[in-house]
């Protein structure tokens, strides 16, 4: 009973990425095909490089000859691969390669990950435009349009900085593209790239503002200028 136990856990464990068990069918495998790729790795990392299809077979629900047809069609379709090489000694041996499988699972994630980030962006940007022709009270032309987009794509303004941007203008009750266009372009300069940056950047904007406005005499002038946070929500 003993040996039993310790012969089970002498058979190991293989180490498979878990992304390859959510994304198989994105790679077209079925279910018996991953099976038979998981029994390949496990005979490659017990040192069996070249499995036969009747140890395959053994482990699986399928034949023989149904393991064989199965493998040829996972080579034909650049799963895996048989590399040929020799011994120290001259002998010529044959080995399981399942680096294609590794390499199209990694496509597949870097594709996915693309995909969603140009997902993400499209609705950061819609969004953008939306926030743009609420504040404006109209749509936009087409030389904004293509503005707004050059501030993305060619400046690399993230949406949120635009955003706050737009803001600053509304509360400097200047409320155009050339003056957007000018915050942003002073932001960059002075290395703002997030809304806590831009925050400190207009505290200190106002500051300054407020100690350089000139002194009055007449009592019912406001002694300083009221600072707005226009980045609070």
């Amino acid at each position: 009973m003993k040996s039993n136990i310790l012969s089970w856990l002498q058979e190991g464990n293989i180490t498979i990425p878990a992304v390859l068990l959510s994304e198989y069918k994105n790679l077209n495998l079925n279910e018996f095909e991953l099976v038979l790729l998981l029994n390949i790795i496990a005979f490659l990392e017990k040192g069996n490089e070249f499995p036969t299809p009747e140890e395959l077979s053994s482990r699986m629900t399928i034949s023989i000859s149904e393991c064989n047809e199965m493998l040829r069609k996972l080579i034909q379709r650049g799963y895996i691969e048989i590399i040929d090489g020799h011994t120290n000694d001259g002998i010529r041996f044959e080995k399981y390669s399942v680096q294609a499988l590794w390499e199209r699972l990694i496509d597949l994630f870097l594709m996915n990950n693309k995909t969603n980030r140009e997902i993400s962006k499209q609705a950061d940007e819609t969004d953008l435009y939306t926030c743009f022709e609420k504040e404006f009270g109209r749509p936009l032309s087409p030389f904004e349009c293509e503005t707004l987009a050059m501030w993305m794509d060619d400046d690399h303004h993230e949406s949120v900085i635009i955003k706050a941007a737009l803001k600053e203008a509304v509360m400097s009750g200047k409320l155009n593209f050339r003056y957007i266009d000018r915050i942003l372009f002073e932001w960059k300069k002075n290395g703002i790239k997030t809304i806590e940056q831009a925050k400190t950047h207009g505290q200190k904007f106002r500051q300054k503002q407020t100690n350089n406005r000139p002194v009055k005499d007449e009592p019912n002038q406001a002694s300083s200028v009221p600072f707005y946070n226009w980045l609070e929500q």
